[in-house]
């Protein structure tokens, strides 16, 4: 069975304003600059007063009967437009999804250092997936990993909410907590005064304040090995006391 050859004219098209000689239909209905409604007119009569007007006539509705159509300067336009749907862009808000990793021998200390991390993207309105990773026989004691989760719970109880019970993917087991309503109030507080803040500096010609953001915790150790050492263990989300990666360790008595 033979297929139609490829056209790459055939492909779908987001929508194009019409302006000015691409409104190819009779006739539309008009509406000046200064708002007023002139009513239907030809399409080459309506070009014409914008023409003379030194602006454009913008297809505004092609959806009526006859479309509608605005005499305007289309340059302006288009800018007014990408400010209102970069405005949008501001206001909506975008919930990301951090992930903590432990491993079943994470110590206490290291556990602190990421209830504190998980805090910040709670209250910056992010939701937290906290995921153990076990290694070799590390999987035939997920309790372990249990009573790490737990501990960690009862210590974010306060602002999260528990959206996804602790599970097991493959060979890990992972848990998702969300912030609470009155963390989430907080959030579009600030992001209110924010935006505020940022219009005043636009509008004094100033340079708007930077936004904050929360520090992602440095990648973990990926590597499956059964046989790590205790510091590789817990060398997760870069609280390990050890060189830097790619520094060597310089030997005692060594010049």
């Amino acid at each position: 069975m033979a297929f139609p050859r490829f056209d790459p004219r055939q492909q779908q098209r987001g929508y194009q304003i019409r302006v000015n000689h691409r409104i190819r239909v009779p006739e539309v209905r008009v509406i000046a600059a200064d708002g007023s409604m002139l009513g239907v007119l030809q399409t080459h009569e309506a070009l014409r007063m914008a023409l003379e007007q030194s602006l454009d006539l913008v297809e505004v509705n092609p959806k009526a009967e006859p479309p509608v159509c605005k005499i305007l300067d289309f340059g302006k336009y288009k800018y007014e437009e990408k400010k209102k749907q970069a405005q949008a862009r501001r206001n909506q808000a975008v919930v990301e999804i951090k992930e903590v990793k432990l491993r079943p021998k994470t110590d206490d200390h290291d556990i602190d250092f990421k209830v504190k991390a998980s805090r910040r993207f709670l209250e910056g309105g992010h939701k937290v997936k906290f995921t153990v990773r076990f290694r070799g026989r590390e999987i035939t004691h997920p309790e372990k990993a249990h009573e790490q989760l737990d501990i960690i719970l009862k210590q974010l109880e306060d602002i999260a909410n528990i959206e996804t019970r602790p599970m097991m993917e493959a060979r890990a087991m992972s848990v998702i907590v969300a912030p609470k309503p009155a963390v989430m109030q907080k959030v579009a507080q600030l992001r209110a005064a924010q935006e505020k803040a940022r219009q005043q500096a636009e509008k004094e010609g100033k340079a708007p304040p930077p936004e904050p953001s929360s520090a992602d915790l440095p990648e973990d150790d990926d590597d499956d090995d059964d046989d790590d050492d205790d510091d590789d263990d817990d060398d997760v989300q870069g609280e390990g006391e050890g060189a830097p990666k790619g520094e060597a360790k310089e030997e005692p008595g060594s010049n």
